[in-house]
């Protein structure tokens, strides 16, 4: 399938979309703002657990209201949904401007719930939603200790030290 067609951008879209997708459905959400290796390898476990892996990806306001660091996003929302959708295992990618995806939970009615190890399964917002209808939240370990906070820690030339407060590094001028 060509990578336009998997972003939804209507409810039209999305309700057409979902009547011919392919069951059990695995429902994920995210910022993705730089897409990095622990992303794929938890976006790859969450696609083997049905047929359908459906990724909703916050808006660049709603990322913004999650109170993350640095004038984030860096990548618009288009963006991120554009590489989500050039992974072969993500089958439809739709942005959501609300803090939390739970109207989009309830419309699409997944069979499974996923969130990345640092979400506790009945902690997963839309949890409880999803297993009254009788599907099931997961909490996909961790494979990869990555972040995008910290990639972007490293582009900007700034590292936590001991006590967690960033410090400039300087640059190395002393090459020619």
């Amino acid at each position: 399938m060509n990578t336009t067609d998997k972003i939804l951008s209507t409810d039209e879209q999305l309700h057409r979309r979902l009547r011919a997708a392919p069951r059990p459905l695995v429902f994920t959400n995210g910022c993705f703002d730089i897409l990095h290796r622990g992303h794929v390898a938890y976006l790859e476990e969450a696609a083997a657990l049905g047929r359908t892996l459906f990724v909703a990806v916050n808006s660049d306001a709603s990322v913004t209201q999650l109170g993350k660091e640095g004038n984030r996003p860096i990548n618009p929302l288009d963006d991120r949904m554009a590489l989500l959708a050039a992974l072969g295992f993500v089958d439809l990618v739709m942005g959501f401007e609300e803090a939390t995806p739970i109207e989009l939970i309830r419309q699409v009615r997944p069979d499974h719930l996923v969130k990345g190890g640092d979400w506790p399964a009945d902690q997963i917002v839309g949890a409880q939603l999803v297993e009254k209808y009788g599907g099931q939240a997961h909490s996909i370990p961790i494979r990869h200790e990555r972040s995008t906070s910290a990639l972007l820690q490293r582009i900007r030339g700034t590292e936590p030290d001991h006590g967690g407060d960033a410090q400039t590094v300087e640059p190395d001028n002393s090459l020619p």
